[in-house]
């Protein structure tokens, strides 16, 4: 039982620490990217007639719009040559966001290096101002006189927590995994002691799998307890390939004449209690190995 654990516990922690690194390299080898923002301010151009009371009306029926004519196709060409990126790729780059009820707006634009984001953001703000979209009463300026240029990928903080999610589940998942191959296992070994108390064999006898690394040596443990080499026997044909590899790992009566018997299993019981029956008298079964 100690063992079991130890090796869940190992398995666990390999698996955690495997997708924790997986992750880790993943975002962190990542290109960079980088932030270019500008903000745009609406302020009246003048003083005209009318011009002070159609100001608000035309900057909140119009200062939305800013978010379609970032994207709109005379912008995205009027910015394109400086920017590196296609109309289309541009488009793709660029993001607007409004200040309620303050006039200004915000527009990002993204890309791989800090100058080509700068670059791209001042041009795509100069565009939008030249479209002049709150003349005659308005007008859009630069809030800034350069862009504001951020690194937002690769976000380190984000891609080690990212990691740490990730091998915390993973390792709770090995062990889950392991938890039920257990269950399991417990579920076929009352099945197979059922199966042998119907041929009249009530002693312990020990269960193993085959796909369990210690299998082996504790079949050779049994094999010196017994004194005599291990006979392995299958229970139907199926099992002889699984049987032949087993006997192949152990030291086994070759003349298939030895009192201490293994028997190869799967989840046909009735094969089993039947082979159980017909051992010879001085045949001790002293294991089931399920396949």
């Amino acid at each position: 039982m100690k063992n079991a654990a130890t090796r869940t516990a190992f398995i666990s922690c390999a698996a955690a620490l495997a997708i924790g690194v997986l992750v880790l390299t993943v975002g962190l080898t990542r290109g960079e990217q980088y932030q270019g923002r500008v903000s745009l301010l609406a302020e009246p151009s003048g003083q005209g007639d009318g011009a002070a009371a159609q100001y608000g009306e035309v900057v909140s029926l119009a200062l939305p719009a800013l978010v379609e004519l970032a994207r709109s196709p005379s912008v995205l060409r009027a910015a394109a040559p400086v920017s590196g990126f296609s109309p289309e790729e541009l488009g793709r780059q660029v993001s607007v966001e409004l200040v309620p009820a303050s006039g200004l707006a915000r527009l990002s634009v993204r890309a791989s290096s800090a100058g080509q984001a700068e670059a791209t953001a001042s041009a795509l703000g100069k565009a939008m101002i030249d479209a002049n979209l709150l003349a005659p009463v308005g007008r859009l300026r630069p809030l800034d006189s350069r862009p504001d240029v951020a690194v937002i990928a690769p976000d380190v903080p984000l891609v080690a927590g990212l990691s740490l999610v990730a091998a915390v589940a993973a390792g709770l998942a090995a062990a889950a995994i392991r938890r039920l191959s257990a269950g399991r296992l417990l579920g076929e070994v009352g099945s197979v002691r059922r199966s042998l108390a119907a041929a009249g064999i009530h002693r312990p006898v020990t269960v193993l799998r085959t796909d369990d690394p210690e299998t082996t040596d504790r079949l050779a443990v049994l094999g010196l307890a017994a004194g005599s080499p291990l006979r392995v026997v299958p229970v139907a044909p199926e099992f002889s390939e699984a049987a032949a590899k087993l006997a192949a790992s152990l030291s086994v009566d070759g003349n298939g004449t030895g009192d201490a018997v293994v028997a190869v299993a799967g989840r046909r019981y009735d094969e089993l209690t039947a082979i159980a029956c017909l051992l010879p008298p001085g045949a001790v079964l002293m294991a089931v190995v399920l396949a």
